[in-house]
């Protein structure tokens, strides 16, 4: 029997229809707007559904009448401009690469290494295909799906948790899980799914997708739910991040644990008992490679025993615990037009190969990196013959290859289609952005720009890599912002970064009157740059762009200085000989020539006067060390001799994750010598600075790692 409203509303006439229309459809987007995005409902239940029953059965009525836009045909509520940022609580992070067998063999040795255990000790693996898709995280409370987060990078992410709502495979409630589940995956799209799009988007005149990976990207990141809801995305549960209790002891364990709360996992996920058995159903996925109906670029292999996983821990962007064992590369051959110079933030020449586009495994490439003037001469480094010798000229046909995500490189040259008029290739000892002398130090495999600062390449490569993800990462201020700003004389400096609304701010004239600026872009813009003023040590350290110091450096020298003010002025104090240089040598991790580089940075100069006009425009937050009520929180331990529990390298992970600082020689600022049998002059010398010296087993009891 027909709802009462609905026969009311077949005796309207279209003039009444389209009168009450628009007003309708304002008083249900209003409803949406304020339970979806405010949760702030202002209408009951009942009367929400009743507005929403009405304009259905009007615009089934009358069909012409009824909006593209209209709430009828909505997924809750579009969401405010924007994704809203998702901190995780255990980072997402990528996996180290492998490309061969002995790759693989070099992974297990070194897990067995680390965990010091015995060849005929077992170490079994879990072998899956490696989806090519999008990371996603889903969190549960409950039971009840409550966020979905894009991976971002590593730390924070985009929230998408209304679009992934619209994907048929990810349950929206969970029965018999944990009270606090992150649940980690791969979207992605099938080849029939991802044919079936394309179709669709033709039909419309619409711009079509260039492979599977992108279309499903694009599809989960949409403004509007109701985009993300008509594409056919699916979902594979591989990991997970935070819990409340463990789902299994052993990763394949966990897996079925997923599988049995009613996630979609992977059928040929496998638990394989050595490396022979890994290399084994690698090659068996690689064969049904074109079969499966869905892109994977390789095999991920994981350790399965989760206390070993533990125990390995993590790298500053890498399980120790976990490796892609990626698909050979893809080859073509293409003609390379022009050889260029790229001039980056350190000053090194990179040749670039300008190709003629050629598609190498679904992807049109149409530059190559040429690596350095050795490499284009046919040599390495070191000498000795590369590619049996042969040169690359401009003009020559190449073949290029890429793996997986890989730049595309240059690997061949067909000699016989060369144009005999063909030169090799001159490189340049000028710079060519602004013709400074490029020299070659003794051991460095690339020429570098002397011009420093005032070598514009090197200014604007600064500049971005300060405002990249794993530095500022300002919203709005990308590569392509930081370009047209330096171009135009806004931002020559990071200092200048935060002085720009002072600047600019008052009429915003100059800024909005850019193309693709408004008002509202241009705020939203300053009060990014506003928000990043307060910035970790180490994302500090690391967006300053000097030689040598990356994210895992930058972390180890903030763990061990702590603060702005005592870094900054050991690194002015330091040089060799003195008592701040062999402070610096004793962090595990750094050697001489990355001391060399982060103290000539604040040497008096050009360099060093721009990170002081930087930092006086921010609030530098302390690093923090972990587990804080530890008993060697803080500490500065050696360790020296043979462990019998441990490897060393196990030892130094699990002092860190204590919150200790782990040294490489003793010092007067060393806490503690942890020495095993066969300590040498580490103990003497621990002995004679009166430095506390502990046997293995006294330490593991100090730690609680007994």
């Amino acid at each position: 029997m027909s709802d009462p409203q609905e026969q009311e509303n077949l005796r309207l006439s279209r003039a009444e229809a389209e009168a009450e229309l628009p007003g309708l459809v304002a008083r249900v987007e209003a409803a949406n707007a304020a339970y979806h995005r405010l949760d702030a409902p202002e209408i009951s239940d009942a009367d929400y559904d009743a507005l929403k029953r009405r304009l259905a059965a009007i615009e089934a009525n009358f069909p012409d009448l009824k909006r593209p836009d209209s709430p009828t045909a909505q997924v809750g509520a579009a969401p405010a401009e924007g994704f809203g940022k998702v901190s995780h609580a255990v980072r997402m992070l990528s996996l180290e690469n492998g490309f061969s067998e002995e790759d693989i063999a070099d992974f297990v040795e070194r897990m067995r290494s680390y965990l010091g255990l015995a060849a005929e000790v077992p170490l079994a693996c879990t072998a899956e295909p490696k989806i090519d898709g999008l990371s996603l995280s889903l969190r549960y409370e409950n039971g009840r799906l409550v966020q979905a987060a894009t991976r971002g990078d590593g730390a924070v992410g985009e929230n998408v948790t209304e679009n992934a709502r619209t994907i048929a495979d990810i349950p929206h409630r969970l029965t018999g899980a944990p009270e606090l589940l992150e649940v980690r995956g791969e979207v992605y799209m099938s080849h029939a799914d991802f044919a079936a799009l394309n179709a669709r988007q033709t039909e419309r005149g619409e711009k079509t997708f260039a492979n599977p990976r992108n279309a499903a990207a694009g599809s989960l990141r949409q403004l509007d739910a109701r985009i993300t809801a008509a594409r056919p995305l699916k979902f594979f549960a591989y990991a997970w991040g935070a819990l409340s209790e463990p789902l299994s002891d052993t990763q394949f364990g966990a897996i079925a644990r997923l599988k049995a709360l009613g996630f979609q996992t992977n059928p040929l996920t496998l638990l394989c008992a050595d490396l022979p058995a890994m290399l084994a159903h690698y090659r068996a996925i690689e064969a049904q490679r074109a079969t499966l109906g869905y892109d994977i670029d390789g095999v991920v292999y994981k350790a399965n025993d989760l206390a070993l996983q533990a125990r390995l821990g993590f790298r500053a962007t890498t399980p120790r615990w976990a490796l892609a064992h990626k698909f050979p590369a893809e080859l073509a051959w293409t003609r390379l037009e022009k050889i260029e110079i790229q001039v980056g933030r350190t000053g090194a020449l990179s040749p670039v190969a300008r190709l003629a586009p050629v598609t190498v495994g679904g992807v049109v490439v149409s530059n190559a990196t040429l690596h350095n003037e050795d490499y284009i001469a046919g040599r390495s480094s070191k000498g000795a013959e590369i590619r049996a010798g042969k040169d690359i000229r401009e003009g020559d046909w190449v073949q290029v290859y890429r793996a997986g995500d890989v730049i595309p490189k240059v690997a061949d040259v067909d000699l016989a289609r060369r144009d005999p008029a063909a030169q090799p290739y001159d490189f340049p000892n000028l710079c060519p952005e602004c013709g400074s002398e490029a020299i070659r130090e003794e051991g460095d495999a690339v020429r570098r720009c002397t011009g420093g600062l005032i070598c514009p390449a090197q200014a604007v490569e600064k500049l971005k890599h300060f405002v990249s993800r794993a530095a500022f990462d300002i919203e709005g201020l990308g590569a392509k912002q930081v370009e047209a700003f330096y171009k135009d004389g806004w931002i020559r400096e990071p200092a200048e970064i935060f002085t720009l609304q002072a600047r600019f701010g008052a009429g915003l004239q100059q800024l909005k009157n850019r193309e693709g600026w408004g008002d509202k872009s241009a705020q939203n813009l300053f009060e990014a740059i506003e928000e990043k003023r307060k910035i970790p040590l180490a994302k500090l350290i690391f967006a300053l762009g000097i030689r040598h110091v990356g994210e895992s450096s930058a972390a180890l020298l903030a763990t061990h200085y702590l603060s702005w003010a005592r870094f900054a002025e050991a690194m002015r104090a330091a040089r060799p000989g003195t008592p701040e240089w062999e402070e610096l040598l004793s962090i595990d991790g750094v050697g001489e020539t990355l001391a060399a580089s982060v103290t000539a940075a604040f040497h008096e100069g050009p360099e060093y006067e721009a990170i002081q006009r930087l930092v006086a425009h921010l609030i530098i937050e302390d690093a923090v060390l972990p587990a804080s009520e530890s008993p060697v929180s803080g500490l500065t331990v050696v360790f020296t001799g043979t462990l019998e529990r441990m490897t060393r390298a196990e030892a130094k992970a699990r002092a860190e994750a204590l919150g200790a600082k782990v040294a490489g020689s003793v010092s007067a600022k060393t806490d503690i010598l942890v020495a095993g049998p066969g300590a040498g002059s580490k103990a003497k010398k621990a002995a004679d600075l009166g430095v506390k010296v502990l046997d293995e087993e006294a330490w593991l009891a100090l730690t609680g790692l007994a």
